[in-house]
């Protein structure tokens, strides 16, 4: 058991580079059994989630060499079936991106029943539905999920919700499909804009991708490539909001600014000076943020995965504030864990209503999931006194190097292991 003992109150100053992107990262290194060739992936981030998909990937049969710290060659040319039903597959949510792409590359694929955080209900009815519509047949049962097609063909497919997980797993599985597959109703978040430009990359053919209408002309022969990730813009945000809760001056360098529009647009309310330049942003701040109304919504919208470390943020932020979390109704887990440092939150069903106090204590508390961890190392930083902040596993699942990087802008925080 590893946990965070964080020295807080002071200002974070300096410059944090942002990793490739996670949720990007943990589609894109499943779909490289689509490729019939080799395929090196760059800007690929060092996260326990990473990880255990490259683990997974040798498990099947890949030949997984890392070129450097942030970079893998993947040859899967010696895969015979996609069948990930290790205890590996069992605790990782994106594990369920190898059915996509086992369907789209074997016309069969079966995989543990994912896991990964307790955030909420996340039922995966839309994956089956797209499956089922280009022909497969879906059987769950003892703990996995199987689908099988004698041909995969394609189909016009409308998403009851908007639903990421769902739009990439289709696209995985339809890039091989004969004739044409429409995806309407699709997600528009960066990370299926990204996955598409991969799977273009290794000779599919998908258009629309970061509209709501994905169109994919199904192709025989998928090659490799070489393809480097989006940033993170969940990293980056996490660390923007750091950076206002301490009353820093950080310059979060390697972004993509239309991507943080959301956030930065939230920040400025709160009373936060923020500068773009090019790749990087400015967050710049000495006073006391201001107090403001957040709703969590599917992209271009404020993004669910940062509500919880903004949460630490509107905590100690001047007035009231809410969050009303649209997308997922177990995210507030981290709020119990903050009252133990003296924030005043009152969470009503889907809504926390903040009134913000001068400053936080230190205590111990947990992180619950990834971004409840996030959250709550925010708070630490932003609180004097020492806090000790308990199963950052969840953390370094979607966090690269945080520890070096948070003390790289000056933070006192040490990994302690029992």
């Amino acid at each position: 058991m590893e946990k965070f003992i964080i020295k807080g109150g002071k200002r974070l100053k300096g410059e944090v580079t942002i990793s490739g992107f996670k949720n990007a990262a943990v589609a894109i290194l499943p779909a490289t059994i689509l490729a019939e060739e080799k395929t090196i992936i760059e800007n690929l981030p060092q996260i326990s989630d990473t990880r255990v998909l490259k683990e997974i990937l040798t498990s099947l049969g890949a030949e997984v060499v890392n070129l450097g710290e942030n970079e893998v060659q993947i040859d899967g040319e010696k895969i015979k079936e996609c069948v990930a039903d290790s205890e590996l597959a069992k605790g990782l949510r994106a594990s369920y991106y190898f059915l996509g792409a086992g369907l789209g590359r074997f016309k069969k694929a079966k995989v543990a029943y994912p896991g990964g955080c307790s955030i909420g209900s996340r039922p995966i009815d839309q994956h089956i539905k797209g499956f089922e519509a280009l022909g497969a047949k879906v059987k769950i049962e003892h703990g996995m999920i199987s689908v099988q097609a004698r041909d995969l063909k394609g189909a016009d497919i409308y998403m009851d919700v908007v639903s990421v997980g769902a739009t990439i797993n289709i696209m995985l599985a339809a890039v091989k499909a004969k004739g044409t597959t429409m995806i309407e109703n699709a997600a528009k978040e960066p990370h299926v804009v990204d996955v598409a430009s991969y799977l273009n990359c290794l000779g599919a053919k998908v258009k629309g991708a970061g509209t709501d209408t994905i169109k994919i002309e199904g192709v025989k022969k998928l090659g490799g490539c070489r393809h480097a990730i989006i940033p993170d813009q969940i990293e980056a945000g996490t660390y923007m909001v750091a950076a206002a809760a301490t009353r820093g001056d950080v310059l979060v360098k390697n972004v993509i600014p239309k991507h943080m529009e959301s956030i930065t647009a939230k920040l400025k309310e709160m009373n936060v000076d923020i500068e773009e330049n090019g790749d990087e942003i400015r967050v710049k701040t000495s006073r006391r943020a201001k107090g403001v109304d957040i709703k969590t919504l599917v992209y271009p919208g404020f993004p669910t995965d940062l509500q919880q470390p903004m949460s630490s943020l509107l905590a100690i932020s001047e007035g009231t504030s809410s969050i009303t979390e649209n997308i997922f109704e177990g995210r507030f887990k981290h709020i119990n864990e903050l009252k133990r440092m003296g924030a005043d939150i009152k969470v009503e069903g889907r809504v926390a209503f903040i009134q913000g106090v001068k400053k936080l204590s230190p205590a111990v508390v947990s992180a619950s999931d990834l971004r409840a961890g996030a959250a709550l190392v925010v708070a630490a930083l932003a609180t004097k006194g020492e806090t000790e902040v308990q199963q950052i596993e969840h953390i370094k699942r979607g966090y690269d190097r945080i520890e070096e990087k948070l003390k790289g802008l000056g933070a006192s925080i040490d990994t302690i292991t029992e």
